[in-house]
């Protein structure tokens, strides 16, 4: 079992920036990728952005491409997300989750269905 704490969310006015982070402890070694996902009152959850735990390719959704990045220290067994040019529709429950080594389903790191372990989410709003 993986552990993941999120921390990081806050309110920021729109054009501010945020920088999220996951720490991630327990089984630690038999984590392939992690991602994050958001989920705004009402609507469902969607991918943000994930990172390969070991080769480090990122991917990231469109509409935050170009303002936010994901990166990893893999000492500290975190990833962040750093957010940057912050938007009112960036407002959500921002959510850490883990994908494990043994995944061999056939959903990519855009799914959440892709991914065993979840953190209890750190608020952002941003205000106009």
């Amino acid at each position: 079992q993986a552990r993941l704490v999120e921390s990081g969310g806050g309110l920021v006015q729109a054009g501010g920036s945020l920088r999220l982070s996951c720490a991630a402890s327990g089984r630690t070694f038999s984590l392939s990728a992690m991602g994050w996902f958001r989920q705004a009152p009402g609507k469902e959850r969607e991918f943000v952005a994930s990172i390969q735990w070991t080769a480090g390719s990122t991917y990231y959704a469109d509409s935050v491409k170009d303002r936010f990045t994901i990166s990893r220290d893999n000492v500290k067994d975190t990833v962040y997300l750093q957010m940057n040019s912050l938007k009112p529709e960036d407002t959500a429950v921002y959510l850490c989750a883990a994908r494990s080594l043994g995944y061999s389903g056939s959903y990519n790191l855009y799914s959440d269905k892709a991914y065993a372990y979840w953190g209890q989410g750190t608020q952002v709003t941003v205000s106009s």
